[in-house]
């Protein structure tokens, strides 16, 4: 199977907790490589832009608010089945259901603080990317 490449944030929760490094090597050592990367701080504009898909539900405005908090990396990951290996390093949304050993489970704080965001089709993982990198950014 060729590799394919996928989208990866590291929320504030972590970042805060000096958690990038960390977050990073799990991700690695799941057979991923970081492509590209950034640490930014997140605009409102940004925040309620890409989570647009969830405007209408009741918790838009806590995630926005949220993901504008702190500082985030926004990073592309490539690799074998990238998508489906970042969710699965990743783990449930919520920590208390995440198998031992994923991100999720021995990171996360809490369901809404839950370290790490990951795209959840090849499809969304392209739109995701183009959202925060332009193509030469990106260096395999």
């Amino acid at each position: 199977m060729a590799a394919t490449r996928t989208f990866s944030i590291i929320k504030p929760d972590a970042t805060r907790r000096n958690l990038t490094g960390a977050v990073t090597k799990m991700l690695e050592d799941a057979g991923l490589r970081v492509v590209a990367s950034k640490r930014i701080q997140m605009t409102r504009e940004q925040a309620e832009g890409f989570y647009a898909v969830h405007r209408e539900r009741p918790f838009f405005g806590e995630l926005v608010s949220f993901m504008i908090s702190g500082p985030v990396v926004v990073q592309v990951l490539e690799g074998e089945n990238a998508m489906q290996r970042n969710r699965d390093v990743m783990g449930a949304t919520n920590p208390a259901n995440a198998e031992p050993g994923t991100i999720r489970k021995e990171l996360a704080e809490s369901i809404e603080a839950n370290s790490v965001h990951g795209s959840d089709s090849d499809e969304n993982a392209a739109t995701e990317i183009a959202y925060f990198f332009k193509p030469e950014e990106i260096v395999g």
